[in-house]
Formats: structure tokens, sequence, C-alpha cells
């Protein structure tokens, strides 16, 4: 293990301060090691992986003699020089060919790893399309309802989405995702045990996973294009802005980028239960955070659709017995007086007083 050493600068200090963990972490870099022998498809697999999660990928050249389901102290070490938390070894055996294994990282040590399989493989250099900006985050897509209900495929989804995450944004444009990663399974059997973690332990063998990319283009038909500019006057052919939103929609075409990959599921090791607690958990917000509706939920307060918080407040019983209202002309003399008694509680019972009138200022005065 490498020792921890003070720094003598401030320059030092700053990339130091970098790695010390974050609210808003950074994107996870990835080192791609090569085993003593990778094959004739994890090779070229591991190839096309690390140019998809480009700029965030250390590709380590020479071949390294690994075993990352005994000895995981060569892990930690390259995490802990390298600033890396995802690691993909390309291994290819007699016993186990054309193998790829992930292993996740968490504060220096190996959370879980999953070993897959590459029983077919494409590559993006034999689909002469076009390709995506290297660092644009993919938009990933899982079809198969094993990724929420079966324990390997949630460990391998959880995975795959750390491995094609990238920076963490608070908005994202639709212009900017370029392209998209499916994610599916092989038709799913009726006798598969949805509660068996081991491949070896369950009688039926679990379904391949098929991935799949593809660029996303965005553009107007022909035929729509010609109408408008038909019924259009000939000095404003610019597009203008619709008032519905609907109208701008335009259809997507999905074309293959490549790599396109059919993965078997092999070996694994879970998650320790009081890493992944640690890993999972998140810390304390700021108080203007918590007003904002973002932290735990408060009694009686809530956040609406447009973002406002709103609270309710519970008023006691209240004594109106004392409460003086402003007198109306029209409740002069008999009304006001039987209103006062009303409210008084008194004539309720026995012989009612007549109540004494004044005189008006003209009977005075006679």
């Amino acid at each position: 293990m490498l020792k921890t050493i003070k720094p003598k600068n401030a320059r030092s200090k700053r990339a130091m301060d970098a790695r010390e963990p974050k609210e808003i972490e950074d994107a996870r870099t990835c080192i791609f090691v090569k085993g003593t022998h990778v094959g004739e498809r994890a090779g070229p697999a591991m190839k096309d992986l690390m140019a998809l999660k480009r700029p965030h990928a250390i590709s380590f050249s020479k071949k390294n003699t690994v075993r990352p389901f005994e000895d995981t102290s060569s892990f930690e070490f390259w995490a802990q020089k390298n600033d890396a938390s995802l690691f993909v070894v390309a291994q290819s055996t007699k016993k186990r060919p054309d193998g790829l294994t992930f292993v996740r990282m968490y504060d220096g040590k190996v959370l879980d790893l999953v070993e897959v399989g590459v029983d077919n493989f494409v590559g993006m250099a034999e689909l002469k399309t076009p390709k995506c900006t290297p660092g644009h985050r993919p938009l990933l897509h899982f079809a198969s309802p094993l990724f929420d209900t079966h324990p390997r495929y949630i460990q391998l989804r959880s995975l795959l989405i750390d491995f094609f995450n990238g920076q963490v944004t608070p908005e994202v444009h639709t212009k900017g995702i370029e392209h998209v990663i499916s994610i599916t399974t092989a038709p799913v059997p009726e006798n598969l045990n949805l509660t068996a973690e081991s491949v070896s332990g369950g009688k039926t063998p679990l379904p391949k996973v098929y991935v799949r990319s593809y660029t996303i283009s965005q553009q107007a038909s022909s035929k729509d294009g010609a109408a408008d500019a038909a019924h259009r006057p000939s000095s404003s052919l610019k597009p203008t802005p619709s008032s519905s939103s609907t109208s701008n929609l335009r259809p997507l075409t999905l074309t293959p980028m490549g790599p396109s990959l059919d993965l078997t599921l092999r070996r694994h090791t879970p998650p320790d239960a009081e890493l992944l607690r640690l890993a999972l958990k998140r810390p304390k917000l700021a108080q203007a955070s918590v007003q904002k509706g973002l932290g735990k939920k408060k009694k009686n307060l809530e956040v609406d659709e447009m973002g406002d918080l709103r609270g309710r407040i519970h008023v006691g019983k209240q004594d109106l017995r004392g409460l003086e209202g402003k007198r109306m002309k029209g409740l002069r003399g008999e009304q006001q007086e039987a209103v006062v008694m009303d409210l008084d509680g008194e004539g309720s019972g026995g012989e009612e007083e007549e109540p004494v009138r004044k005189k008006s200022k003209k009977a005075r005065t006679e």
C-alpha cells in the first residue's frame, strides 16, 4: 500500500484535496488491464469499451499476472496510485475463454466483481457508420424484467451504470445525447429461479446479455420539408418557431455504431454488506437544500409540481363569544339588540322584555 505523504506546496495540496470525498463525485476513472493471455474477442472488446469510456480511461500496455477472484492487492495499489475506482480485466484461459472481469472499488477496497464471457463481438471498425463524440454520456436502455428481479442482473446493471456514467450534471440538453446503449437479455425461461445468485447453483442456465450501441440522428423528412417550402413565400424560407411543442418533434433514427457484444454471466463476488452500507451512505444536506424539499421530508411541508414549498398550519379552537364586529346601519334598533342577546345567551328562557326604543330627533322636537 502507498503511504500517506504530506503536501509540500500548494499544488500538491490541491491535488490531494481533489481526491478527497465529495458530495457530488467526479466521473469514475477506469483502468483497462491485460492478463497473461487476452484472447481473440476479449482484447478488441476491451479496446472498444475503452473508446466509449474516454477521456476517463487508463490503459496498461503491458500484460499483468492478475487473478481478480483470488488476490485483490494489485487493484488496491493501482486504484490508490491512479485515483481510479473501476477496472476491466481481459483474460482468456482454457477453462474460461474470452473473459472480461469488471471490478468496482470503494475507498481503495474492492467492492464487487462480475465476470462475463464474450461469445460474439462486432467492433466499431467493422461498421462504417458515424461515431459519437468522445466524452459524451450515453443514454442507457435496459429492456428486460430480470434487471429488476434477479440479483445477478441487478448487480450487472448497477455496475454498467457506474461504468458508462460520466460527470454528474443538473440538466441534460437533448441535442447533447448522441448515442444510446441498449442492453437486453435473451427470452426468460419459465423455470428460471429468480432468487438463485450463482450460475452453477441453478439447473437452468442464465440468459445471455446483448449490448448494442447506436448513434442518434434527428432529421426532418424530405416530404414535410418540401410541403412547408411550397406554402411559404420565397423571401421567408427560414423555419419559424411553431406555437405547439409537438410540431417541433422529429422522428429519431438509430444507426448501429458498435461495439456489439453477446455476454454470458460467469463468476461474481457480491459486495460486502458493511462496505455497501458505507458506499450508499449519503452526506447530510444543507439547510437550504432541506427547505427546498431535497432532504428528509418534514411534517406538514411538501413541494408542489412547480417546485414551491408549501406548508400547512393547524390552528386551535378559537372563542368567538367576545368578538366585536363593525356595527352596520341595518343592525341598529331591534335587530341589533336581538343579535346581541343571542350572542350572550340571554333571553332563551322566561319572558321577553320589550326593548326600549330611542326616540328620533323629530319626535323629541314635537
